[in-house]
Protein backbone atom coordinates (compact mmCIF):
# COMPACT_ATOMS: atom_id res chain seq x y z
CA UNK A 1 0.00 0.00 0.00
CA UNK A 2 1.14 3.60 -0.83
CA UNK A 3 0.87 4.59 3.11
CA UNK A 4 3.12 1.37 3.87
CA UNK A 5 6.16 2.60 1.58
CA UNK A 6 5.92 5.79 2.32
CA UNK A 7 5.88 4.79 6.65
CA UNK A 8 9.25 2.47 5.27
CA UNK A 9 10.79 5.54 3.55
CA UNK A 10 11.00 8.02 6.28
CA UNK A 11 12.17 5.33 8.72
CA UNK A 12 15.13 4.50 6.65
CA UNK A 13 15.54 8.69 6.27
CA UNK A 14 15.52 8.53 10.02
CA UNK A 15 17.67 5.89 10.21
CA UNK A 16 20.16 6.98 8.15
CA UNK A 17 19.99 10.17 9.89
CA UNK A 18 20.68 8.45 13.20
CA UNK A 19 23.61 6.79 11.74
CA UNK A 20 25.35 9.53 10.09
CA UNK A 21 24.94 11.68 13.79
CA UNK A 22 26.55 8.29 15.28
CA UNK A 23 29.31 8.77 12.95
CA UNK A 24 29.65 12.48 13.74
CA UNK A 25 30.02 11.90 17.56
CA UNK A 26 32.52 9.58 16.91
CA UNK A 27 34.30 11.88 15.06
CA UNK A 28 34.07 14.60 17.47
CA UNK A 29 35.31 12.67 20.58
CA UNK A 30 38.76 14.14 19.73
CA UNK A 31 37.60 17.74 20.01
CA UNK A 32 35.57 16.83 22.95
CA UNK A 33 38.51 15.54 24.85
CA UNK A 34 39.97 18.68 24.33
CA UNK A 35 37.44 20.72 25.70
CA UNK A 36 38.20 18.48 28.93
CA UNK A 37 41.37 18.62 29.17
CA UNK A 38 41.28 22.18 31.01
CA UNK A 39 39.22 20.89 33.76
CA UNK A 40 40.59 18.22 34.69
CA UNK A 41 44.52 19.83 34.34
CA UNK A 42 43.03 21.90 36.76
CA UNK A 43 41.48 18.52 38.72
CA UNK A 44 44.66 17.13 39.05
CA UNK A 45 46.41 19.98 40.29
CA UNK A 46 43.90 20.02 43.02
CA UNK A 47 44.96 18.97 46.59
CA UNK A 48 43.62 15.17 46.95
CA UNK A 49 44.68 11.85 49.03
CA UNK A 50 44.17 9.41 46.05
CA UNK A 51 47.23 8.13 44.87
CA UNK A 52 47.17 9.84 40.93
CA UNK A 53 47.01 6.47 39.31
CA UNK A 54 43.70 6.36 41.11
CA UNK A 55 42.71 9.47 39.99
CA UNK A 56 43.55 9.16 36.43
CA UNK A 57 41.78 5.79 36.70
CA UNK A 58 38.44 7.64 37.78
CA UNK A 59 38.48 11.00 35.43
CA UNK A 60 38.98 8.26 32.30
CA UNK A 61 36.00 6.59 33.57
CA UNK A 62 33.62 10.17 34.07
CA UNK A 63 34.89 11.72 31.73
CA UNK A 64 33.63 8.38 29.52
CA UNK A 65 30.38 8.54 31.11
CA UNK A 66 29.76 12.01 30.22
CA UNK A 67 30.37 11.74 26.79
CA UNK A 68 27.76 8.58 26.74
CA UNK A 69 25.15 10.51 28.61
CA UNK A 70 25.85 13.72 26.16
CA UNK A 71 25.25 11.20 23.40
CA UNK A 72 22.12 9.61 24.65
CA UNK A 73 21.05 13.25 25.31
CA UNK A 74 21.26 14.23 21.85
CA UNK A 75 19.72 10.58 20.45
CA UNK A 76 16.97 11.95 22.98
CA UNK A 77 16.15 14.73 21.04
CA UNK A 78 16.17 13.26 18.01
CA UNK A 79 13.60 10.46 19.14
CA UNK A 80 11.52 13.14 20.42
CA UNK A 81 11.59 14.87 16.84
CA UNK A 82 10.73 11.56 15.55
CA UNK A 83 7.87 11.04 17.77
CA UNK A 84 6.30 14.76 16.74
CA UNK A 85 6.75 13.73 12.82
CA UNK A 86 5.40 10.77 12.63
CA UNK A 87 2.37 11.45 14.77
CA UNK A 88 1.68 14.38 12.20
CA UNK A 89 1.89 11.84 9.52
CA UNK A 90 0.18 9.59 11.67
CA UNK A 91 -2.93 11.97 11.65
CA UNK A 92 -2.41 12.68 8.04
CA UNK A 93 -2.35 8.61 7.02
CA UNK A 94 -5.72 8.18 9.12
CA UNK A 95 -7.67 11.27 6.62
CA UNK A 96 -6.04 9.06 3.35
CA UNK A 97 -7.13 5.76 4.36
CA UNK A 98 -11.23 6.65 5.72
CA UNK A 99 -11.42 9.13 2.73
CA UNK A 100 -12.97 11.42 5.81
CA UNK A 101 -11.75 12.61 9.01
CA UNK A 102 -11.39 10.69 11.83
CA UNK A 103 -12.59 11.10 14.94
CA UNK A 104 -10.48 12.45 17.47
CA UNK A 105 -10.65 9.11 19.84
CA UNK A 106 -9.57 7.10 16.73
CA UNK A 107 -6.48 9.38 15.95
CA UNK A 108 -5.49 9.84 19.47
CA UNK A 109 -5.39 5.97 19.76
CA UNK A 110 -3.31 5.31 17.15
CA UNK A 111 -1.04 8.04 17.96
CA UNK A 112 -0.37 6.83 21.28
CA UNK A 113 0.40 3.27 20.10
CA UNK A 114 2.93 4.95 17.81
CA UNK A 115 4.16 7.11 20.78
CA UNK A 116 4.27 4.17 23.28
CA UNK A 117 6.51 2.22 20.88
CA UNK A 118 9.05 4.81 20.37
CA UNK A 119 8.56 5.33 23.92
CA UNK A 120 9.95 2.10 24.71
CA UNK A 121 12.40 2.27 22.24
CA UNK A 122 13.59 4.91 23.62
CA UNK A 123 13.80 3.54 27.23
CA UNK A 124 15.65 0.05 25.66
CA UNK A 125 18.54 2.37 24.27
CA UNK A 126 19.16 4.78 27.30
CA UNK A 127 19.00 1.30 29.81
CA UNK A 128 21.34 -0.61 27.72
CA UNK A 129 23.69 2.44 27.19
CA UNK A 130 23.61 2.94 30.94
CA UNK A 131 23.91 -0.64 31.79
CA UNK A 132 26.53 -0.62 30.17
CA UNK A 133 28.48 2.36 31.64
CA UNK A 134 27.61 0.92 35.12
CA UNK A 135 28.95 -2.73 34.09
CA UNK A 136 32.23 -1.07 32.69
CA UNK A 137 32.56 0.75 36.21
CA UNK A 138 31.67 -2.14 38.86
CA UNK A 139 34.02 -4.56 36.51
CA UNK A 140 37.08 -1.88 36.81
CA UNK A 141 36.14 -1.64 40.86
CA UNK A 142 35.17 -5.87 41.59
CA UNK A 143 38.89 -6.00 39.70
CA UNK A 144 40.49 -3.48 42.24
CA UNK A 145 38.69 -5.50 45.25
CA UNK A 146 38.56 -9.10 44.14
CA UNK A 147 42.24 -10.10 43.28
CA UNK A 148 43.47 -13.60 42.24
CA UNK A 149 46.63 -14.38 44.02
CA UNK A 150 47.43 -18.30 43.97
CA UNK A 151 45.88 -21.29 41.33
CA UNK A 152 46.13 -24.83 43.08
CA UNK A 153 46.49 -27.01 39.92
CA UNK A 154 47.07 -30.82 40.39
CA UNK A 155 43.77 -33.20 40.26
CA UNK A 156 43.08 -35.23 37.12
CA UNK A 157 39.22 -34.49 37.75
CA UNK A 158 36.55 -31.75 38.69
CA UNK A 159 36.79 -30.42 41.91
CA UNK A 160 33.81 -31.20 44.41
CA UNK A 161 34.87 -29.07 47.56
CA UNK A 162 37.47 -26.88 49.38
CA UNK A 163 38.19 -26.05 52.71
CA UNK A 164 40.39 -24.34 55.25
CA UNK A 165 42.20 -26.07 57.89
CA UNK A 166 40.53 -24.15 61.03
CA UNK A 167 43.97 -24.88 63.19
CA UNK A 168 47.58 -24.52 62.84
CA UNK A 169 49.39 -25.04 60.22
CA UNK A 170 46.50 -23.45 57.91
CA UNK A 171 46.92 -25.72 54.80
CA UNK A 172 43.79 -25.64 52.13
CA UNK A 173 42.21 -29.04 51.44
CA UNK A 174 40.28 -30.32 47.66
CA UNK A 175 38.11 -33.24 47.13
CA UNK A 176 37.90 -34.20 43.64
CA UNK A 177 36.04 -36.95 41.01
CA UNK A 178 40.03 -38.72 40.54
CA UNK A 179 39.11 -40.19 43.80
CA UNK A 180 41.83 -38.06 46.12
CA UNK A 181 41.66 -35.17 48.42
CA UNK A 182 44.88 -33.11 48.16
CA UNK A 183 46.01 -30.20 50.74
CA UNK A 184 47.94 -27.88 49.37
CA UNK A 185 50.24 -24.79 51.15
CA UNK A 186 48.33 -21.84 50.64
CA UNK A 187 51.11 -19.24 49.88
CA UNK A 188 53.22 -21.07 47.90
CA UNK A 189 50.64 -23.60 45.73
CA UNK A 190 52.43 -26.85 46.83
CA UNK A 191 50.70 -29.96 47.01
CA UNK A 192 51.72 -31.18 51.13
CA UNK A 193 49.50 -34.49 51.42
CA UNK A 194 47.78 -36.82 49.17
CA UNK A 195 45.12 -39.09 50.71
CA UNK A 196 44.10 -41.98 48.66
CA UNK A 197 42.00 -44.24 50.79
CA UNK A 198 39.08 -43.97 48.76
CA UNK A 199 37.59 -45.80 45.84
CA UNK A 200 35.35 -43.57 44.25
CA UNK A 201 35.13 -39.86 44.09
CA UNK A 202 35.94 -38.03 46.70
CA UNK A 203 32.39 -35.39 47.14
CA UNK A 204 33.60 -33.23 50.24
CA UNK A 205 36.59 -32.42 52.78
CA UNK A 206 36.12 -30.99 56.08
CA UNK A 207 38.86 -30.48 58.91
CA UNK A 208 38.31 -31.55 62.75
CA UNK A 209 37.79 -28.51 64.51
CA UNK A 210 41.18 -28.66 66.97
CA UNK A 211 43.11 -31.53 65.18
CA UNK A 212 45.22 -32.24 62.77
CA UNK A 213 42.02 -35.06 61.15
CA UNK A 214 40.42 -34.68 57.92
CA UNK A 215 36.54 -36.03 57.19
CA UNK A 216 36.09 -36.66 53.71
CA UNK A 217 32.82 -38.19 52.29
CA UNK A 218 33.10 -40.64 48.66
CA UNK A 219 30.77 -42.22 46.38
CA UNK A 220 32.18 -45.75 47.49
CA UNK A 221 29.65 -45.26 50.24
CA UNK A 222 31.63 -44.16 53.29
CA UNK A 223 33.42 -41.50 54.74
CA UNK A 224 36.84 -41.21 56.28
CA UNK A 225 38.27 -39.72 59.02
CA UNK A 226 42.58 -39.68 58.34
CA UNK A 227 45.15 -37.70 60.37
CA UNK A 228 47.47 -35.17 58.38
CA UNK A 229 51.32 -34.19 59.12
CA UNK A 230 52.99 -31.17 57.32
CA UNK A 231 55.46 -28.96 57.25
CA UNK A 232 54.98 -25.91 54.86
CA UNK A 233 57.33 -24.53 52.53
CA UNK A 234 59.35 -20.95 52.81
CA UNK A 235 56.53 -18.75 51.16
CA UNK A 236 57.62 -17.32 47.98
CA UNK A 237 56.31 -13.76 46.98
CA UNK A 238 53.35 -14.09 44.90
CA UNK A 239 52.71 -12.04 41.98
CA UNK A 240 50.53 -9.52 41.46
CA UNK A 241 47.69 -10.44 39.00
CA UNK A 242 45.30 -7.48 39.13
CA UNK A 243 46.76 -5.48 36.52
CA UNK A 244 46.48 -8.29 33.98
CA UNK A 245 42.87 -7.94 33.08
CA UNK A 246 41.18 -5.47 30.92
CA UNK A 247 37.82 -5.08 30.18
CA UNK A 248 37.58 -6.70 26.83
CA UNK A 249 39.23 -9.92 28.35
CA UNK A 250 35.98 -10.49 29.98
CA UNK A 251 35.18 -13.49 27.28
CA UNK A 252 33.43 -16.96 27.80
CA UNK A 253 35.73 -19.92 27.88
CA UNK A 254 35.36 -22.69 26.25
CA UNK A 255 34.30 -26.15 27.98
CA UNK A 256 37.79 -27.56 26.76
CA UNK A 257 39.77 -24.73 27.72
CA UNK A 258 41.26 -26.24 30.87
CA UNK A 259 44.84 -25.60 33.08
CA UNK A 260 47.37 -27.94 31.67
CA UNK A 261 49.06 -30.04 34.48
CA UNK A 262 52.93 -31.19 33.92
CA UNK A 263 53.34 -34.46 35.09
CA UNK A 264 51.58 -35.11 38.38
CA UNK A 265 52.53 -32.60 41.23
CA UNK A 266 51.21 -34.31 43.94
CA UNK A 267 53.66 -37.55 43.28
CA UNK A 268 55.94 -36.39 45.29
CA UNK A 269 54.19 -35.04 48.40
CA UNK A 270 53.43 -37.65 51.01
CA UNK A 271 50.42 -40.01 50.52
CA UNK A 272 48.15 -41.53 53.06
CA UNK A 273 46.28 -44.04 51.89
CA UNK A 274 44.66 -46.29 55.14
CA UNK A 275 42.04 -44.12 57.15
CA UNK A 276 42.40 -43.69 61.07
CA UNK A 277 38.27 -44.49 60.97
CA UNK A 278 36.06 -45.60 57.88
CA UNK A 279 32.00 -45.18 58.49
CA UNK A 280 29.93 -47.19 56.45
CA UNK A 281 26.82 -47.04 57.42
CA UNK A 282 25.08 -46.12 53.91
CA UNK A 283 23.51 -47.21 50.95
CA UNK A 284 24.07 -45.23 48.73
CA UNK A 285 26.60 -42.12 47.58
CA UNK A 286 27.83 -40.10 50.92
CA UNK A 287 27.65 -36.87 49.09
CA UNK A 288 28.64 -34.41 52.18
CA UNK A 289 30.19 -34.94 55.91
CA UNK A 290 30.99 -32.24 58.50
CA UNK A 291 32.03 -32.31 62.18
CA UNK A 292 29.41 -31.42 65.17
CA UNK A 293 30.80 -28.64 67.17
CA UNK A 294 33.66 -29.79 69.75
CA UNK A 295 34.85 -32.71 67.24
CA UNK A 296 33.31 -35.71 68.97
CA UNK A 297 30.97 -36.54 66.62
CA UNK A 298 30.29 -36.28 62.88
CA UNK A 299 27.43 -36.22 60.57
CA UNK A 300 27.24 -37.31 56.89
CA UNK A 301 24.18 -36.92 53.81
CA UNK A 302 23.71 -39.77 51.47
CA UNK A 303 21.88 -40.55 48.62
CA UNK A 304 20.39 -42.99 50.22
CA UNK A 305 17.76 -39.97 51.28
CA UNK A 306 19.17 -40.15 54.96
CA UNK A 307 21.95 -38.71 56.95
CA UNK A 308 23.92 -40.43 60.19
CA UNK A 309 25.15 -39.46 63.11
CA UNK A 310 28.36 -40.82 64.13
CA UNK A 311 30.87 -41.20 67.79
CA UNK A 312 33.93 -40.19 66.16
CA UNK A 313 36.00 -42.48 68.62
CA UNK A 314 33.84 -45.91 68.21
CA UNK A 315 32.85 -45.26 64.70
CA UNK A 316 29.35 -46.24 65.86
CA UNK A 317 26.44 -45.03 63.75
CA UNK A 318 24.19 -42.77 67.09
CA UNK A 319 20.98 -41.40 64.54
CA UNK A 320 20.12 -42.25 61.12
CA UNK A 321 18.04 -38.64 60.28
CA UNK A 322 15.09 -39.60 57.84
CA UNK A 323 12.39 -37.58 56.92
CA UNK A 324 13.69 -36.47 52.85
CA UNK A 325 11.77 -37.70 50.18
CA UNK A 326 14.91 -37.91 47.85
CA UNK A 327 18.42 -37.73 47.70
CA UNK A 328 20.81 -35.62 50.28
CA UNK A 329 22.70 -33.01 48.19
CA UNK A 330 24.74 -31.34 51.64
CA UNK A 331 24.93 -31.48 55.31
CA UNK A 332 26.15 -28.38 57.41
CA UNK A 333 26.66 -28.29 61.33
CA UNK A 334 26.49 -25.01 63.59
CA UNK A 335 30.18 -23.43 64.36
CA UNK A 336 28.98 -23.17 68.25
CA UNK A 337 25.50 -25.60 69.18
CA UNK A 338 24.29 -29.02 68.38
CA UNK A 339 22.96 -27.61 65.04
CA UNK A 340 22.54 -29.72 61.86
CA UNK A 341 20.58 -28.75 58.46
CA UNK A 342 20.70 -31.08 55.56
CA UNK A 343 19.77 -30.30 51.80
CA UNK A 344 17.71 -32.17 49.34
CA UNK A 345 16.67 -32.96 46.02
CA UNK A 346 13.13 -33.05 47.42
CA UNK A 347 13.38 -29.17 47.08
CA UNK A 348 13.70 -28.45 51.33
CA UNK A 349 16.17 -28.56 53.82
CA UNK A 350 15.78 -29.60 57.07
CA UNK A 351 17.16 -28.26 60.87
CA UNK A 352 17.83 -30.99 63.41
CA UNK A 353 18.20 -29.88 67.06
CA UNK A 354 20.05 -32.00 69.03
CA UNK A 355 21.15 -29.43 71.97
CA UNK A 356 18.92 -31.76 74.27
CA UNK A 357 19.76 -35.16 74.13
CA UNK A 358 16.52 -36.15 75.20
CA UNK A 359 14.76 -34.77 72.18
CA UNK A 360 15.61 -34.81 68.71
CA UNK A 361 13.40 -31.87 66.65
CA UNK A 362 13.07 -31.36 63.29
CA UNK A 363 12.28 -28.01 60.65
CA UNK A 364 11.41 -28.66 57.60
CA UNK A 365 12.12 -25.32 55.76
CA UNK A 366 9.70 -25.25 52.00
CA UNK A 367 10.61 -22.17 49.73
CA UNK A 368 12.16 -23.48 47.01
CA UNK A 369 11.17 -24.97 43.76
CA UNK A 370 14.21 -27.01 42.70
CA UNK A 371 16.99 -28.72 44.25
CA UNK A 372 18.52 -27.24 46.90
CA UNK A 373 21.91 -27.88 46.52
CA UNK A 374 23.02 -26.69 49.84
CA UNK A 375 22.11 -24.44 53.24
CA UNK A 376 24.71 -23.28 55.59
CA UNK A 377 24.89 -21.34 58.73
CA UNK A 378 25.58 -18.08 59.85
CA UNK A 379 26.31 -16.36 63.19
CA UNK A 380 23.24 -16.10 65.18
CA UNK A 381 20.08 -17.48 64.24
CA UNK A 382 20.13 -17.39 60.20
CA UNK A 383 20.81 -20.26 57.78
CA UNK A 384 21.14 -19.18 54.40
CA UNK A 385 20.20 -21.58 51.52
CA UNK A 386 20.69 -22.04 47.76
CA UNK A 387 19.07 -23.93 44.83
CA UNK A 388 19.10 -25.11 41.63
CA UNK A 389 15.63 -22.65 40.99
CA UNK A 390 18.33 -19.59 40.82
CA UNK A 391 17.57 -18.10 44.32
CA UNK A 392 19.03 -17.92 47.69
CA UNK A 393 17.38 -17.42 50.69
CA UNK A 394 17.96 -15.84 54.11
CA UNK A 395 15.78 -17.67 56.40
CA UNK A 396 15.44 -16.92 60.33
CA UNK A 397 15.30 -20.14 62.50
CA UNK A 398 12.53 -18.39 65.20
CA UNK A 399 10.12 -17.68 62.11
CA UNK A 400 10.70 -20.62 59.24
CA UNK A 401 7.25 -19.66 56.99
CA UNK A 402 8.89 -17.60 54.71
CA UNK A 403 12.80 -15.97 53.92
CA UNK A 404 13.72 -12.84 55.11
CA UNK A 405 15.77 -12.06 51.87
CA UNK A 406 15.40 -13.59 48.39
CA UNK A 407 18.61 -13.15 45.91
CA UNK A 408 17.33 -13.94 42.54
CA UNK A 409 20.57 -14.61 39.69
CA UNK A 410 20.86 -15.87 36.18
CA UNK A 411 22.17 -19.45 37.19
CA UNK A 412 22.02 -22.52 39.30
CA UNK A 413 23.67 -22.08 42.35
CA UNK A 414 26.16 -25.12 43.94
CA UNK A 415 27.37 -24.44 47.40
CA UNK A 416 27.21 -21.78 49.16
CA UNK A 417 29.63 -20.14 51.91
CA UNK A 418 29.14 -17.38 54.31
CA UNK A 419 32.03 -15.41 55.70
CA UNK A 420 30.51 -15.14 59.20
CA UNK A 421 32.42 -12.33 60.10
CA UNK A 422 31.26 -10.37 57.76
CA UNK A 423 27.71 -11.87 57.14
CA UNK A 424 28.90 -11.77 52.80
CA UNK A 425 27.56 -14.97 50.89
CA UNK A 426 29.96 -16.48 47.93
CA UNK A 427 27.71 -18.08 45.34
CA UNK A 428 29.49 -20.49 42.99
CA UNK A 429 27.40 -21.09 40.01
CA UNK A 430 27.01 -23.44 37.14
CA UNK A 431 27.79 -20.69 34.50
CA UNK A 432 30.88 -20.20 36.02
CA UNK A 433 30.90 -17.19 37.78
CA UNK A 434 31.11 -16.39 41.67
CA UNK A 435 29.22 -13.45 42.93
CA UNK A 436 29.17 -12.10 46.89
CA UNK A 437 26.17 -10.83 47.95
CA UNK A 438 25.10 -9.54 51.67
CA UNK A 439 22.98 -10.88 53.60
CA UNK A 440 20.64 -8.28 52.88
CA UNK A 441 20.28 -9.35 49.40
CA UNK A 442 22.54 -6.22 47.74
CA UNK A 443 25.20 -7.51 44.82
CA UNK A 444 28.52 -6.21 46.43
CA UNK A 445 30.73 -7.93 43.47
CA UNK A 446 31.60 -10.58 40.87
CA UNK A 447 34.97 -12.28 41.12
CA UNK A 448 36.83 -11.34 37.81
CA UNK A 449 36.80 -14.07 35.50
CA UNK A 450 39.17 -13.71 32.02
CA UNK A 451 40.64 -15.25 29.14
CA UNK A 452 43.95 -15.80 31.76
CA UNK A 453 42.11 -16.59 34.94
CA UNK A 454 39.16 -17.43 36.36
CA UNK A 455 37.42 -20.50 36.60
CA UNK A 456 36.64 -22.10 32.75
CA UNK A 457 33.73 -24.21 33.86
CA UNK A 458 30.90 -24.82 36.47
CA UNK A 459 32.00 -23.89 40.09
CA UNK A 460 31.23 -26.20 42.38
CA UNK A 461 31.88 -24.59 45.98
CA UNK A 462 33.61 -21.66 47.64
CA UNK A 463 34.94 -21.40 51.25
CA UNK A 464 36.17 -18.46 53.43
CA UNK A 465 39.11 -17.84 55.88
CA UNK A 466 38.62 -15.04 57.55
CA UNK A 467 41.78 -14.67 59.17
CA UNK A 468 44.56 -15.78 56.74
CA UNK A 469 46.57 -12.64 55.54
CA UNK A 470 46.86 -13.53 51.95
CA UNK A 471 44.01 -15.62 50.23
CA UNK A 472 40.81 -15.08 52.19
CA UNK A 473 37.99 -16.48 49.45
CA UNK A 474 38.87 -20.46 47.79
CA UNK A 475 36.91 -21.41 44.69
CA UNK A 476 37.21 -25.07 43.25
CA UNK A 477 35.28 -26.18 40.13
CA UNK A 478 35.18 -28.86 37.55
CA UNK A 479 38.16 -27.27 35.44
CA UNK A 480 40.05 -28.79 37.97
CA UNK A 481 41.72 -26.27 39.71
CA UNK A 482 41.11 -24.24 43.25
CA UNK A 483 41.75 -20.91 43.16
CA UNK A 484 42.92 -18.44 46.33
CA UNK A 485 41.44 -14.84 46.09
CA UNK A 486 41.84 -11.81 48.30
CA UNK A 487 38.97 -9.72 49.21
CA UNK A 488 39.77 -6.13 50.33
CA UNK A 489 35.92 -6.39 52.54
CA UNK A 490 36.77 -2.76 53.81
CA UNK A 491 36.95 -1.97 50.20
CA UNK A 492 33.92 -4.06 49.55
CA UNK A 493 31.64 -3.42 52.44
CA UNK A 494 32.21 0.87 51.57
CA UNK A 495 31.44 0.30 47.96
CA UNK A 496 27.95 -0.94 49.22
Amino acid sequence: MPTESGSCSTARQAKQKRKSHSLSIRRTNSSEQERTGLPREMLEGQDSKLPSSVRSTLLELFGQIEREFENLYIENLELRREIDTLNERLAAEGQAIDGAELSKGQLKTKASHSTSQLSQKLKTTYKASTSKIVSSFKTTTSRAICQLVKEYIGHRDGIWDVSVARTQPVVLGTASADHTALLWSIETGKCLVKYTGHVGSVNSIKFHPSEQLALTASGDQTAHIWRYVVQLPTPQPIADTSQQISGEDEIEFSDKDEPEVDGDVSSDCPTIRVPLTSLKSHQGVVIAADWLVGGKQTVTASWDRTANLYDVETSELVHSLTGHDQELTHCCTHPNQRLVVTSSRDTTFRLWDFRDPSIHSVNVFQGHTDTVTSAVFTVGDNVVSGSDDRTVKVWDLKNMRSPIATIRTDSAINRINVCVGQKIIALPHDNRQVRLFDMSGVRLARLPRSNRQGHRRMVCCSAWSEDHPICNLFTCGFDRQAIGWNINIPALLQEK
